[in-house]
């Protein structure tokens, strides 16, 4: 058996433990079979490690052989001769997909093991693992993806499980709330993400990244298309990363996030799905670089999201918050670091900030139980830092940046005015003109149907 064969071997193997966890919980989940969190743990346990261990033995092989880039392909699922268009399940090992592989699978992990015990006899136990398994299969699935199709299944995969889990204690209004802002806000960079697919099929011909980003292994290869043609799909996918990975306009939504048990908190938000939005940067950097004023907005949109994340973050009272903030602020500086062209030092901040991240979220309860202890021994509250602002910005400029950070920058408030409201007029109005259309074509005369009322014809059909 040759190197390529034992690489191919692999590479295929690293996929197939997440399948097999997701299949198995997927299934016992729909028929309603019963799992002992015993069985259930062990069985995450065992598909994790045998998914890093496969990730470990790719990294091992392609250092020996020297091999910076191997892909394997399964073949053209949906071929369209006339609308030139194929969807190619493809998965590719480089220097970029292998390391964030092995990052999942061990945050993944851990975060699995400490959830075994945090949910312990919790009434959604084996719902959450459900969606733990979805997480996983779809964040693999992203990572090692080879066409653009391939890794918008995984994008969605991710979503739809963080959202689930933000709705996680769905007996309680607001993560029912919190959860759907979220997906609202997935929805306009999954949209992004779309058109964006469409509009490089239409450039290019094919969604294969080695086509469409040259053929050198990452970070090299020069992306096969114009300056201007760069500068429109590379405007479509930042609108994907940034609703992804929350940043400006899309910030709003990550605090809301928190309301979903820690450990998903720590996997989603501290981890790996906020920092899906600069993977996908990095994966089509060669597109960044073939545009100056992409690159340009590129860093500038990540040093705004910093600094906001800096300033919400300083005020927020509760822990998760907070270090939802902070978490902002260091996506915020690694987008940055990939406007500017430094590709290895933002993959290696990402794995740094995930590591150190995931470790702060976890420890938050126990950290703040710490604390209780420590103030019911001494008898009074901790003293707090009270610092102020820099002495040379003026008072009333201090105490509007407080409030504009107490209030997230009223982000959410922004959307549903700007981006929301205006869809929602145009689906009621349209509403109202087929409500009136039906009626004229029924020979009914009725009233003007107002957006979002039901008219006669609708009453009697109901009666």
């Amino acid at each position: 058996m040759t190197t390529m064969h034992v690489l191919n071997l692999f590479g295929g193997l690293v996929i197939l433990p997440p399948t097999f966890l997701l299949a198995v919980l997927g299934v016992a989940g729909v028929f309603r079979i019963s799992m002992r969190e015993q069985t259930i743990a062990r069985l995450t346990a065992v598909s994790v490690s045998t998914g890093l261990i496969c990730s470990v033995g790719v990294l091992a092989m392609m250092l020996i052989t020297g091999e910076r880039h191997v892909s394997i392909e399964f073949g053209d699922w949906v071929f369209l001769p006339q609308e030139h268009f194929h969807f190619r399940l493809k998965l590719i090992f480089d220097r970029l997909s292998v390391p964030f592989a092995i990052l999942s699978f061990v945050l993944v992990g851990t975060i699995g093991a400490f959830a075994n015990r945090y949910l312990h006899r919790e009434r959604g136990y084996d719902r959450f693992f459900i969606l733990y398994a979805m997480f996983l299969f779809g964040m693999i699935l992203a990572t090692l993806a080879g066409t653009i199709e391939t890794l918008f299944v995984g994008w969605e995969l991710v979503g739809l499980s963080s959202a689930l889990l933000v709705a996680y204690f769905h007996d309680r209004p607001n993560p029912v709330m919190n959860g759907q802002r979220v997906w609202s806000v997935y929805r306009i960079a999954d949209a992004a993400f779309l058109v964006a697919a469409v509009v490089l099929h239409r450039l290019t011909g094919a969604g294969d990244f080695d086509g469409l980003l040259g053929t050198g292994a990452w970070p090299l290869g020069d992306a096969a298309l114009s300056s201007q043609q760069a500068l429109i799909v590379g405007l479509l996918l930042l609108v994907a990363a940034a609703g992804k990975s929350a940043l400006l306009p899309f910030s709003g939504w990550l605090p809301r996030a928190m309301e979903g048990p820690t450990p998903s908190s720590a996997v989603f938000y501290g981890a790996l799905s906020v920092h899906l939005g600069t993977f996908l940067l990095l994966r089509v950097s060669p597109i960044l670089e073939a545009s100056f004023a992409l690159s340009a907005i590129v860093v500038g949109l990540g040093l705004a999201s910093a600094l906001f994340g800096v300033m919400a973050a300083r005020v927020q009272s509760d822990t998760k918050s907070a270090l939802a903030f902070a978490s902002l602020t260091q996506v915020g500086i690694i987008t940055a670091e990939i406007g500017f062209g430094l590709r290895y030092i933002a993959l290696i901040h990402i794995i740094g900030h995930a590591c150190l991240r995931a470790l702060q979220l976890l420890r938050a309860p126990s950290l703040l139980h710490d604390y209780h202890k420590l103030e019911n021994a001494i008898g009074e509250h901790l003293p707090a830092d009270a610092d102020g602002g820099p002495r040379w910005i003026p008072r009333k400029m201090q105490t509007a940046i407080y409030r504009m950070s107490f209030e997230r920058g009223q982000l959410d408030a922004a959307i549903d005015r700007f981006v929301v409201r205006p869809f929602m007029t145009i689906f009621r109005q349209c509403d109202a003109w087929e409500r009136r259309w039906m009626d004229t074509i029924g020979g009914r005369v009725s009233r003007e149907a107002q957006p979002g009322e039901p008219t006669d014809a609708m009453t009697e059909a109901a009666k």
